[in-house]
């Protein structure tokens, strides 16, 4: 015989149950903590798969976890586990209910092997430590944008929407066919054929001769000319440094005075001696520049105007350059490197939630251009409404400003919870919002109508290598 009574009573049961579990996660009371209780925050550590994590939830928790991957870390400097960009951002989100979790990944480098599976072993150890969170939103920068795209497409169902910052979101072998395009002409044109483009043996002589020969041809008009010329098979940025206005139009020699400061302060390490920590773990060359025309890429660079300008200024023939370059002797890549880079990584376009990307337009590291290259395969996937990408007017990689990086989480908060965009993407509309955030303006903010040139190299899923 059943007993109606007996039953409503394992309900109000099950249901009380369920509402101290929910009270438990969302108020995250005091003693509950499985780490250290500091300031109504409890914060977790510990190390998994070789790698260090770093957990924290708010005494009022809302119920979302914001998993964020962090940038670029050359081999041999400290890798700390990190859970937001910078402490002014962290601490809103903490301060607004978000819980925070991040892994240093198991290695340092071009290490997306490794922090996939870093960031979703923290992800199991945060369920396991608290409670399963009602949102997981990926954010992150630079290399940690490619991490959190890739994230998104690897573990669809995981993940409720993404934040991609200066992100390297053209992928890995798109990217580095890109410097290499760079790389060959400033050898060949700059320095006289002597350095190693692909398969580096010696990274740090290798950087320092690439370094000798850019101080050099820096000193004259020839050899500024070509450095404007190989920067301009990347798309190189003519504006370096944040504190200073954007160089007009045309003023080519202020853009190619900046070029030379990404290239020596910023990119040469990466192409010319860190480029060999990727060939070591993909297991040869990845890249290549076989059947690309020069004259081509040329007439598709943003900085068209300014090299053709220094050229004349410097005496030199623009067309026998670009003669001279496509009649040398190609680099073709190593199969099992390609189909490593493809692997890790390599997009399909194929989203299901939604996605907001954020750029400066002035980073001469992870070039804006890789947002078209993004975009483009999302389209060609059919999700273009799901992607929305936003771009700030100043030089620098990464170079937002907390207000920036809050309003463009808010931004995609919204979006989870209205289900539309309904143009909160505008950039008066993002500027009034980083505006009301007060001292987490920095600088002004700069959200900026922009539309970046078409990608010089783009390499998705569906392309194919020599």
């Amino acid at each position: 015989m059943r007993h109606p009574l007996r039953w409503l009573l394992v309900a109000a049961l099950i249901a009380a149950l369920g509402s101290l579990t929910l009270s438990a996660r969302v108020a995250h009371a005091a003693g509950s903590c499985p780490g250290v209780e500091s300031n109504g925050v409890c914060t977790v550590t510990g190390t998994s798969l070789g790698a260090a994590y770093l957990l924290e939830v708010p005494d009022s928790w809302n119920g979302a976890l914001a998993l964020y991957s962090h940038g670029y870390v050359a081999p041999g400097s400290p890798n700390p586990a990190r859970d937001a960009g910078d402490p002014a951002t962290r601490g809103w989100l903490l301060g607004h209910g978000y819980a925070l979790a991040g892994s240093s990944y198991s290695t340092t480098g071009w290490a997306l092997q490794q922090a996939f599976a870093d960031q979703m072993d923290v992800l199991s150890i945060f369920t396991s430590d608290f409670s399963k969170p009602t949102r997981t939103i990926a954010w992150g920068h630079s290399l940690g944008g490619i991490i959190t795209a890739g994230l998104v497409q690897l573990n669809p169902g995981t993940f409720d929407a993404a934040l991609p910052m200066c992100g390297v979101v053209a992928g890995g072998i798109g990217t580095w066919n890109a410097a290499l395009d760079s790389q060959f002409a400033f050898n060949l044109l700059v320095a006289g054929g002597a350095l190693s483009v692909v398969n580096i043996t010696n990274p740090g002589l290798n950087l320092h001769n690439a370094e000798v020969a850019l101080a050099a041809a820096q000193a004259t008009p020839q050899g500024r000319a070509r450095i404007a010329l190989a920067g301009a098979l990347d798309d190189l940025p003519g504006w370096f440094d944040s504190a200073s206005p954007e160089p007009a139009p045309t003023d080519y020699a202020t853009q190619e005075a900046n070029q030379y400061l990404w290239d020596a302060n910023v990119d040469f390490p990466f192409v010319w001696a860190l480029r060999a920590e990727l060939e070591a773990r993909a297991g040869g060359n990845p890249s290549w520049n076989v059947g690309v025309n020069y004259n081509v890429q040329f007439s598709h660079s943003v900085d068209q105007a300014e090299v053709e300008a220094l050229y004349a200024q410097a005496g030199l023939n623009l067309s026998a350059d670009l003669a001279t370059l496509n009649a040398a002797p190609r680099i073709a890549p190593d199969t099992g490197a390609v189909q490593y880079l493809n692997t890790y990584l390599s997009f399909n376009g194929q989203i299901s939630i939604p996605i907001l990307t954020m750029h400066t337009a002035g980073d001469g590291l992870v070039l804006n251009e890789q947002e078209s290259s993004y975009a483009a395969v999302v389209r060609s996937q059919g999700n273009n409404s799901l992607l929305r990408q936003v771009f700030v007017h100043r030089a620098g990689h990464c170079a937002f400003t907390p207000a920036e990086t809050i309003t463009a989480f808010q931004t995609l908060i919204n979006r989870l919870d209205t289900g539309v965009w309904d143009g909160s993407t505008n950039p008066d509309t993002m500027n009034a919002a980083a505006a009301a955030l007060g001292a987490y303006n920095v600088a002004p903010p700069s959200f900026m109508d922009y539309h970046p040139a078409q990608f010089l190299r783009p390499f998705t899923a569906y392309s194919s290598a020599p």
